[in-house]
C-alpha cells in the first residue's frame, strides 16, 4: 500500500464514523497532508451539519499551510448549495493546490461537476485512489442513486434445522419466538440504528406485535414500514403507537396521523415495485427487510435485494415455517456467542 492508499484509508476510518446519522448523504471523510505530515481531518458528522472537507479544512490551526497541501477525500467534493455551502468553493478559497479524490459522486447534482469546478480553478485533481472500497463503503448512496431505489438488506434467523418460526396458533399469538441469543439481538438493534427504514409484512404484524425500534443499543429509529392490505392490523399494536415515523401501504383510503402515515397503492399491480418507487421519491436509501416467510421470500423471488444477513442457532425446532433459499454462497461468516452469521452479497 502507498502513500496516497493509506492517507485514502484514513479517509475511510473517519467516514464510517457518520454511519446511521449522516443518511441520506454519503459518509465522507476528509484528510489534509502538508509536507508529509496530517494538519487536519475531518468527518461528515450529521446530515445538514457541516462536510468532511469544511470539518477537516477548520481543524487547520494554520490556515497558511493549505496553500502547500493535498486534501484527500473518499468522494468528489459538491459543487451545489444544499443545505450547506459548496465544499469545492471552500477548497478554492484557501488555495489549496492538490486534490485526491476516491470517487466521483453520481449524484446527479455534483457528478463531475465538483472536480471540474477543481480543475478550472488550477487545482491538480486525481481521481479513483482504493476506487473499490470507497465505493463498498457508500453502497447505500451509489445504489440509490444508480437503481432508483434503497439498498435492501434481507435480514432473518433460522434454527439449526432450517425453520424460521412455529406454526402459530392463537395460544402464541403476539409471542415471538426468540430463536437467535441475545448478543445477536444486539447486533440486530445495532444494524437498525443504522440503516434508514425497515419492513415486515401483515402476517409478522399480527403473529408478533412487534416495535422495530432501537433498545438494545443507542441510536435512532429507522421508518417502520409495513403492508396492510385491509387494515387488519389492530390499532392498539405496537406499530400503531406513533412513538416513531411509521408508514403503512394500504388499499383503503385512511387519514393519516402524526407519525403515522398511511399510504395507498394499486395491489392489482406488483407491489414491492410501487413501495420502493415511495420510498425513492421519499430519499429513503437503505431498508431492512426483517420478515416474515412470504415478504423475505417476495423479495428474493423479485431479484430485490443486495445483502443478505442471516443468523443460524444451534437450537432445533423440527417443524414449523421454512426459512427462506438464496441461491449464493456466503461471503463471510462470524460466529455470535455460538450463532453463526452468514452474509451473502447479490452479484449485480
Amino acid at each position: 500500500m502507498n502513500n496516497e492508499e493509506r492517507l485514502m484509508e484514513q479517509c475511510l476510518a473517519l467516514a464510517v464514523n457518520g454511519l446511521g446519522s449522516v443518511a441520506p448523504n454519503p459518509m465522507v471523510g476528509c484528510v489534509i497532508v502538508c509536507d508529509g505530515t496530517i494538519i487536519g481531518q475531518g468527518y461528515h458528522q450529521k446530515y445538514g451539519e457541516a462536510h468532511a472537507e469544511v470539518n477537516a479544512i477548520h481543524s487547520v490551526e494554520n490556515k497558511e499551510l493549505l496553500k502547500n497541501s493535498t486534501l484527500y477525500v473518499n468522494l468528489e467534493p459538491c459543487s451545489h448549495f444544499g443545505k450547506t455551502p459548496p465544499c469545492a468553493d471552500l477548497i478554492i478559497e484557501h488555495k489549496i493546490p492538490f486534490v485526491v479524490i476516491g470517487n466521483v459522486d453520481n449524484n446527479p447534482l455534483v457528478a463531475g461537476k465538483g472536480i471540474k469546478k477543481l480543475s478550472d480553478a488550477g487545482i491538480d485533481v486525481k481521481v479513483g485512489i482504493m476506487e473499490d472500497a470507497c465505493r463498498k463503503l457508500n453502497k447505500r448512496f451509489f445504489t440509490f442513486h444508480e437503481k432508483k431505489r434503497p439498498f435492501i438488506i434481507l435480514k432473518w434467523a433460522q434454527s439449526a434445522d432450517g425453520f424460521i418460526d412455529i406454526k402459530r396458533d392463537e395460544e402464541n399469538r403476539g409471542k415471538p419466538i426468540q430463536i437467535s441469543n441475545s448478543d445477536s439481538r444486539k447486533l440486530l438493534h445495532l444494524w437498525r440504528s443504522q440503516e434508514q427504514a425497515i419492513m415486515i409484512g401483515t402476517n409478522t404484524a399480527l403473529l408478533d406485535n412487534p416495535h422495530l425500534t432501537v433498545r438494545d443499543v443507542t441510536g435512532k429509529n429507522p421508518l417502520r414500514i409495513t403492508i396492510d392490505k385491509w387494515l387488519r392490523i389492530p390499532k392498539h399494536f405496537n406499530l400503531f403507537d406513533k412513538s416513531t415515523p411509521t408508514l403503512i401501504f394500504t388499499a383503503i383510503d385512511e387519514e393519516s396521523q402524526n407519525n403515522l402515515e398511511f399510504v395507498k397503492i394499486d395491489f392489482e399491480q406488483e407491489v414491492i415495485p410501487q413501495i420502493l418507487n415511495e420510498l425513492y421519491k421519499r430519499n429513503i436509501q437503505s431498508i431492512i427487510i426483517e420478515g416474515g416467510e412470504q415478504m423475505l421470500n417476495s423479495f428474493i423471488d423479485a431479484d430485490l435485494w443486495d445483502t443478505a444477513r442471516v443468523f443460524i442457532s444451534d437450537k432445533k425446532l423440527h417443524k414449523g415455517v421454512n426459512a427462506p433459499k438464496l441461491i449464493a454462497s456466503p461471503v463471510v461468516r462470524e460466529n455470535i456467542s455460538g450463532d453463526k452469521l452468514l452474509f451473502y452479497l447479490k452479484d449485480n
